[in-house]
């Protein structure tokens, strides 16, 4: 396996990406672009982002197994390895039953799945699976190259390296807001964590796991749930609390910027990668 990802990309949804965003993010050191939001199929929001950069690995986060078949995105995929090789990742995962009014036995749908792109020959170590529970992150380990957790805490990262032992990888998502004012950092983060994350059962029932409580999760989420959630501070503090997830085990952490009135992240991450020393 060659793909490098380095140690901190950028999450952002498909919507939010362009050429001029993937460009600055590669110059500013970073070593991955995750595509969120359920990309199509087809993939060509990942064809045009490589296409517009070096070297930059080209990541899905996640393609959704309930609408999107195995049969349409393994030839994209192949197209794409083909085109750009080492620089590209195929991200898949369940998304979550409030959702989909198909979601029934969702790890055997998720076997089948890696099933079905094995048939695609879409190799291991070319594809990841969004995990959060003890079952999910096995399969992660034993059908891909590894897990790309949500919503998750460095807590979270240290349970799922010490489930999978050491190689296969582990990059979690970590919510950020580059504002020293703790109060509006929170009004920032709290309503992209409420809705629609504290109310799905996946991401509340794995916050339970880790040890917070109902009444964390309840009316939008405590204080300490949101903070726990969505790391903010100075550009230093937050690169602190991007390590910790390094530090717990992690191989690369998924930067996901939240700012006011869905600004631009750009200006966010220029800090950080300074504070994170990409350059």
């Amino acid at each position: 396996m060659t793909i490098q990802l380095g140690k901190y990309g950028l999450w952002r949804g498909w919507p939010g990406l362009d050429a001029q965003i993937a460009a600055e993010v590669e110059a500013l050191g970073y070593g991955a672009i995750w595509i969120g939001g359920s990309p199509r199929g087809d993939l060509k929001i990942a064809e045009s982002l490589l296409a517009a950069t070096e070297r930059i690995v080209v990541a899905t986060s996640i393609v959704n197994m309930w609408s999107t078949p195995a049969s349409e995105v393994g030839p994209s995929y192949r197209r794409l390895a083909e085109a750009y090789p080492d620089r590209f990742l195929l991200g898949v995962g369940i998304g979550h039953p409030e959702a989909v009014k198909e979601y029934r036995k969702p790890y055997a749908t998720m076997v089948e799945y890696l099933d079905a792109l094995d048939a695609e020959k879409v190799p291991r170590h070319g594809r990841a699976l969004a995990a959060l529970g003890p079952r999910a992150l096995r399969l992660s380990a034993d059908r891909t190259w590894g897990t790309l957790p949500y919503l998750t805490t460095p807590e979270h990262t240290r349970q799922a390296r010490e489930a999978l032992g050491p190689g296969p990888l582990v990059a979690p998502e970590q919510k950020v807001v580059v504002d020293t004012d703790a109060q509006r950092a929170r009004s920032i983060g709290r309503p992209v964590v409420a809705t629609p994350y504290l109310k799905l059962r996946n991401y509340t029932s794995n916050l339970l796991r880790l040890g917070w409580t109902e009444d964390d999760i309840a009316d939008d989420g405590s204080d300490a749930l949101i903070d726990a959630l969505v790391a903010h501070g100075d550009a230093a503090t937050v690169a602190g609390r991007l390590a910790a997830h390094l530090d717990a085990g992690a191989d690369h952490v998924a930067v996901q910027v939240l700012t006011a009135d869905n600004a631009s992240p750009l200006p966010a991450l220029r800090e950080l990668s300074a504070a994170l020393h990409l350059r």
